[in-house]
């Protein structure tokens, strides 16, 4: 008879053996305090929230407006001029015919006059302030609030997961603690067995068989015991290294159960008040919606204040005409769009329903969740307290399978099969309340109740086979 619920548990966890010493003595409570603050998946998102929320601030800056400082340089083929001639042809009228001054009004006709040189250098100051966008601005600020929230809920989901994960590393040390100790037991027996089998075997009252018998079971025992000190070795090594630290870290609690959990409604409710994911998706809807409110604003006109001031220009006559500073209000009226507004609209509207039916699924689905891990840890609670007498029946069995022994009226095989059996019955029952524990902690982490796993473990009852 072999015990294998330890070695499948070690093996789902995945991990690589790394031989720890010198360990703390650390609660869980105080555990989930460390990871909090240690873990690196934890810390990427918290910056991954801190992100979100800058640059949900920067949109703030969508209802100021926009100074520029700018500075140009043009180069004409040509300088600019203007004739006297030409000045009195722009009137509509030719040069009129004053007779003996006609020869000056000629004179003044040739004049050329330079405008601006055609080397232009001006620097100004623009500003652009929106006063009305069709609710863009507003719905680029409520997309950026949705991507913060769906980022915090990331973050929620995110320590629910390692609050399970490190249930599942803490509780797994106590498991192969209390295997190790069983295995420990199991050798200790088969131990007295085998010599008890050697002095009979002296004295001629058993066959040496039965010797040979009680020194293969005893040889296996051990094999066991190794193998659950590596287990051992590998789970610890692995919370160590979940919680970050460089010391082996060893866990100060036990098993334990409780003999009633509040009632299923309560987690179920409690599940879809605050469960992260439901979160999760509403901020996804509050993007959707905002996507739905800036296509919508596509069709409305902008309208918008300007100003121009300039600092700096050449010394032409073109820049002594032009102003030193003008202001207006603009209005874009948008007639044909080549972008498919429309469609973008109804595929915004498409991504609203998307969401509302995705949230829908995952409350049928977290309740389902809630229901089966409920069952489980009551499945659980009745494994561990109904192995009670099996334990009891496998002690008394085991004793009097020795005590035949010693009489002769028992083999050898009796014996080993009886300590196994109670060695089996001893795991089945630390693997149960490993179980209750998993399942307990994921009804915790679904209904966002994380801190209040110590409340249960002050009104536990502690698991022992010893």
């Amino acid at each position: 008879m072999s015990l294998r619920p330890l070695a499948l548990i070690i093996g789902c966890l995945g991990l690589s053996y790394s031989a720890v010493s010198n360990a703390a003595a650390i609660s869980f409570e105080q555990a989930w305090q460390v990871l909090q603050q240690e873990n690196n998946s934890l810390a990427a998102q918290r910056s991954n929230v801190d992100r979100y929320e800058h640059l949900q601030n920067a949109t703030d800056s969508l209802n100021l407006p926009s100074v520029t400082l700018g500075a140009n340089y043009t180069r004409l083929d040509t300088d600019v001029t203007v004739s006297g001639e030409q000045l009195f042809e722009s009137t509509g009228q030719p040069l009129p015919n004053l007779g003996p001054l006609n020869p000056l009004l000629a004179g003044v006709g040739g004049i050329t006059s330079t405008i601006t040189e055609r080397d232009i250098f001006s620097s100004s100051i623009r500003a652009v302030w929106p006063i009305f966008t069709g609710g863009r601005i507003n719905a680029a600020q409520s997309a950026a609030e949705g991507k913060k929230e769906q980022a915090q809920s990331e973050l929620a989901m995110e320590t629910q997961a390692r609050f399970e994960d490190l249930s599942k590393y803490y509780f797994s040390v106590l498991l192969a603690q209390d295997v190790l100790h069983t295995r420990q037991l199991v050798e200790q027996g088969l131990t007295k067995h085998r010599d008890n089998a050697l002095k009979l075997e002296q004295q001629g009252q058993i066959a040496r068989v039965e010797r040979l018998q009680a020194e293969s079971a005893l040889d296996k025992a051990i094999i066991e015991r190794k193998k659950a000190q590596k287990s051992l070795d590998i789970v610890q090594a692995a919370l160590t290294q979940i919680l970050n630290q460089t010391a082996a870290v060893e866990p100060s609690d036990s098993l334990f159960i409780n003999t009633s959990l509040p009632p299923l409604n309560a987690f179920v409710e409690r599940t879809l008040d605050t469960y992260p994911g439901l979160d999760l998706l509403d901020a996804k809807q509050k993007q959707a919606d905002s996507l739905i409110k800036a296509e919508k604003g596509k069709y409305y006109p902008e309208v918008y204040l300007y100003g121009d001031y300039s600092l700096y220009e050449d010394d032409s006559l073109a820049s002594q005409m032009k102003p030193d500073w003008l202001v207006g209000i603009g209005v874009n009226i948008p007639l044909i769009d080549s972008h498919g507004r429309s469609d973008h609209v109804q595929a915004a509207k498409s991504a609203v329903a998307q969401v509302k039916f995705l949230k829908a699924q995952a409350k049928q689905d977290l309740s389902v969740l809630v229901q089966k891990t409920y069952l489980e840890a009551q499945q659980a609670q009745e494994e561990v307290q109904g192995l009670e007498s099996s334990i009891e029946l496998a002690k008394e069995n085991l004793k009097l399978r020795d005590k035949a022994f010693s009489q002769g009226l028992s083999t050898s095989t009796d014996v080993v099969d009886a300590q196994l059996y109670l060695a089996s019955v001893q795991t089945q029952k630390a693997a149960a309340s490993f179980n209750y524990l998993l399942s307990l902690s994921k009804l915790l982490a679904l209904s966002n109740e994380m801190n209040a796993f110590g409340q249960y473990q002050q009104t536990s009852t502690p698991v022992s086979n010893f």
